[in-house]
């Protein structure tokens, strides 16, 4: 196939897609009276961002699984930021 064509295949299939996906949100919105939001934490809720909580337990258990991923985040982040700002003129310059 010559490039010419398989453009106009790649633009087709991106367009069936596009159009697929503008149906399912709106298709979407309207199963939630055009509620936004709505739709937004029904989303999150299935792909497991929400959860709801039965104990404090379990609740507790989500929050420390959080910190620990913000403390991983900032041991790694803060050496490579200390390094940055520690970094001597020339080598800026050549950076």
């Amino acid at each position: 196939m010559s490039s010419k064509r398989i453009t106009q295949v790649s633009v087709v299939g991106g367009m069936l897609v596009s159009l697929w996906s503008l149906a399912a949100v709106v298709s979407g919105l309207a199963q939630v009276n055009w509620q936004v939001s709505e739709l937004l934490r029904q989303y999150m809720t299935a792909i497991g961002v929400i959860r709801e909580f039965h104990t404090f337990v379990d609740f507790y258990t989500h929050i420390k699984g959080i910190e620990y991923v913000i403390c991983l985040a900032f041991l790694v982040g803060f050496p490579m930021f200390f390094r940055f700002l520690n970094k001597s003129t020339a080598e800026q310059e050549s950076a």
